[in-house]
């Protein structure tokens, strides 16, 4: 069995299924690449389990069949390579593997592709498509927010939901919640389900260049194709928070303020903030808004003022300065705005105007206890 590639073509496949690959694999195969010989391709695969991805690539070949490779000596030697044909030669029987160049000849050993862990079959479920665009924003407006607890998986993936008329993704860790909707994508009927974080951080890599991704999932898997490219992933079982019970509806005080003079003045104070709580203070009135910050115990402080367009009522209220401008930072628009209603009730933030037609975008912050 042979086949021939070219090396950099070969590399640029393999780095995007090597965010698969996990460091501590209970089984040995895990740390192979699976190559799935037909003439004229392979499909190329790498799994930790919960999480399957495949690419297919065009090769030379008259072949069939399987050989699994060791992983990080592979992608070590074809970076060590310029881009040149490669010539793969396998013994079917020994799964020894000669890897031919005009440099020279690598012998290393492969292991029985058939040993490799099969992609579970999606029986009964529902798919939907949508903008490759689409997902990849969602996914890059959402994720950040996602939690890490380990005694709350159901908080530490995206949410999405599916409506006949709109679908939303939701991500919480119970300290701030960004719900990103879409009324220009919809479901042919409602559904949701859970995504763990790694394979969204593969399809926002993998997915940036694609047109439509075709979302497939029933109650225990999803599957996302694009392109030559496929993920499968478990889904997280158990019940999302109902989070819009803790968004207020009621928020009298409005500030508008343009976006990046708001998110530097946060970077700028917080740099001698509390190294504990982070904290900074935010002091409305009028058309001001003062930005504070001060940690006692080494008598640090700084204190900015910025020009903004406020309605409401002066207010003071304290915010964890990294989730501000985590939230500042994955938003896109030139001016945003907060909303507040009472010193101990959550704020948000939204763009001032959608970036794109049919989005909707709502970022939730706890606010914390001012210090005295």
């Amino acid at each position: 069995m042979h086949f021939i590639v070219s090396s950099n073509q070969l590399l640029r496949q393999l780095q995007s299924l090597s965010g698969v690959l996990s460091s501590s694999n209970t089984l040995p195969i895990l740390d192979h690449f699976l190559f799935d010989l037909a003439p004229g391709e392979a499909v190329i695969s790498a799994s930790d389990l919960e999480t399957t991805m495949t690419v297919k690539l065009e090769v030379r070949t008259e072949d069939t069949g399987t050989i699994a490779i060791p992983a990080k000596m592979l992608l070590d030697i074809l970076k060590a390579f310029p881009d040149v044909p490669l010539t793969f030669k396998i013994d079917a029987s020994t799964y020894a593997i000669e890897l031919v160049s005009d440099a020279g000849k690598y012998k290393l050993t492969g292991a029985n592709g058939e040993e490799f862990p099969k992609t579970p079959a999606l029986e009964g479920g529902s798919s939907v498509e949508i903008d490759g665009d689409t997902l990849v924003t969602a996914i890059n407006r959402t994720l950040f927010a996602a939690g890490s607890d380990d005694l709350r998986p159901v908080m530490s993936g995206i949410f999405f939901e599916m409506y006949t008329d709109s679908v939303r993704f939701v991500a919480t860790d119970a300290h701030r919640l960004v719900r990103y909707a879409r009324t220009d994508a919809k479901a042919a009927e409602p559904s949701s389900f859970i995504v763990p974080k790694k394979p969204l951080n593969l399809l926002k890599n993998a997915a940036a260049a694609a047109e439509k991704v075709n979302m497939q999932f029933n109650d225990s898997n999803a599957k996302f194709d694009f392109d030559d490219v496929s993920i499968s992933c478990r889904l997280i079982e158990g019940k999302y928070p109902n989070y819009d019970a803790v968004i207020p509806k009621d928020n009298p005080n409005r500030m508008t303020i343009n976006r990046m003079d708001f998110l530097q003045a946060i970077r700028r104070v917080a740099i001698f903030a509390n190294k504990t709580t982070h904290q900074v203070r935010l002091r409305i009135a009028g058309s001001e808004l003062t930005v504070n910050a001060e940690d006692l115990d080494f008598a640090n402080e700084a204190t900015e003022r910025l020009t903004c367009s406020y309605q409401g009522e002066d207010i003071e209220i304290g915010f964890n300065s990294r989730f501000l401008a985590d939230m500042l930072n994955n938003l896109g628009t030139e001016e945003i705005v907060l909303e507040l209603s009472a010193p101990n009730r959550a704020g948000i933030i939204r763009p001032a105007q959608p970036e794109e037609p049919g989005e909707d975008v709502l970022m939730l912050v706890m606010p914390v206890m001012l210090n005295a």
